[in-house]
């Protein structure tokens, strides 16, 4: 005798006078989820707590079809089903497993609150918790490379002097050109605007002053060190992050060396180094555009332009800018290499410790910029 085919699942909602019943029959299985999906969202929200449920029609049931059953009815009813002895024993543990997990596993996901005033304040508050935590992971490793270098600058035999001889030059020498063609710029760029503005004045002259005093006090530190920061920041970061996915720091720990001595001070060292011969790099190239500027478009010769520059600016000024740059170099070494460290293990964490590097860098050096120039000024500077 032929046996007759498997019937598709199906939950049929009856309603009369003797109250509602559910009639769950045929096979819940994995061959019928989606219409099985489909009819469970269809009965969605008319299945409530005094509703009859006759499963004594269910044919076969896999965890497929018992998660819709559980869905559909919820948690703790399908538990309840799992109690009824005309149910297989096999199948009352299976609805008891999906309850049980549901109510372990399933908990929904959270919807999105509509953005407004609540929001807007909770999201700054979390923007003010990172800031601060960063400003502490910041301050703690500025903490532990002054105690690496307090350590090994009274032992010449710890120094790594052919890593910072190589730094040097990496961070320094090979930035040379890029700088100077860009102080160039910038002083031509300087000049043409004093001119223009000091014309109506009829102090064109004073354009000279303006070049001196911008370079030797902002431009020249400030053009290096956002530089640097771009150029060499992301540098310092992509390589310690790039030993840190590999694993080769964990190695440096094991053969009992200190990977603060060995990778972070020479960086540092060698960036506080090049920085400062940068920023008088800089100024130079900054001054020279000004005045090519100044003898093409005010005729001013050159032995006029160094006489005005030499007796209206004063060393005072030199000094002031010059200052400024090994402590930008010293920050944005350090952040450099704070964020290598941070690095996970994948390349994706390596290229957002590098962009976060680049940007905490020139925020952190327009900040002590913007306060340097307030002290100074407070100073009569």
């Amino acid at each position: 005798m032929a046996t007759a085919p498997p019937l598709p699942g199906s939950a049929t909602l009856t309603r009369d006078t003797g109250g509602s019943r559910l009639t769950i029959s045929g096979d819940w299985t994995l061959a019928h989820y989606s219409d099985l999906q489909r009819r469970a969202n269809e009965l969605a929200g008319s299945i409530d707590t005094g509703i009859a449920i006759d499963i004594h029609q269910l044919g076969a049931l896999d965890t497929s079809g018992a998660f819709v059953i559980a869905e559909l009815l919820g948690s703790s009813r399908t538990q309840a089903l799992a109690q009824d002895d005309a149910l297989p024993p096999a199948r009352r543990a299976l609805l008891k497993t999906v309850g049980d997990a549901i109510d372990t596993y399933c908990t929904g996901v959270k919807q999105p609150r509509e953005a407004g005033f609540v929001a807007t304040l909770e999201r700054i508050g979390k923007a003010m918790q990172g800031f601060w935590k960063q400003t502490a992971k910041l301050l703690a490793f500025i903490g532990i490379t002054l105690q690496g270098f307090l350590a090994t600058v009274w032992r010449p035999r710890r120094w790594r002097v052919t890593s910072l001889v190589s730094h040097i030059e990496q961070t320094g020498l090979d930035a040379v050109p890029i700088l100077a063609l860009l102080s160039f710029m910038v002083g031509c760029v300087v000049a043409f605007l004093g001119a223009t503005a000091l014309a109506s004045y009829g102090a064109s002259l004073f354009t000279v002053d303006l070049i001196g005093f911008a370079f030797l006090r902002e431009f020249g530190v400030l053009l290096t060190a956002i530089l640097l920061a771009g150029r060499t920041a992301s540098a310092f970061t992509a390589q310690i992050g790039s030993m840190k996915a590999r694993e080769e720091i964990d190695a440096i720990r094991t053969l009992g060396l200190d990977p603060v001595e060995l990778l972070v001070l020479p960086r540092v060292l060698a960036l506080v180094v090049a920085l400062p011969l940068l920023t008088f790099l800089a100024m130079i190239a900054g001054i020279v555009g000004g005045g090519v500027v100044c003898m093409a478009v005010l005729k001013i010769s050159p032995s006029m332009f160094l006489s005005m520059f030499q007796a209206d600016i004063s060393l005072t000024q030199f000094l002031v800018g010059i200052a400024k740059a090994p402590v930008f170099a010293f920050m944005i070494a350090v952040i450099g290499c704070m964020e290598g460290f941070k690095v996970s293990g994948s390349a994706q964490s390596v290229g957002e410790h590098t962009t976060s590097a680049v940007v905490q860098s020139i925020f952190v050096v327009i900040l002590l910029d913007a306060l340097a120039a307030l002290f100074y000024m407070e100073m009569d500077w």
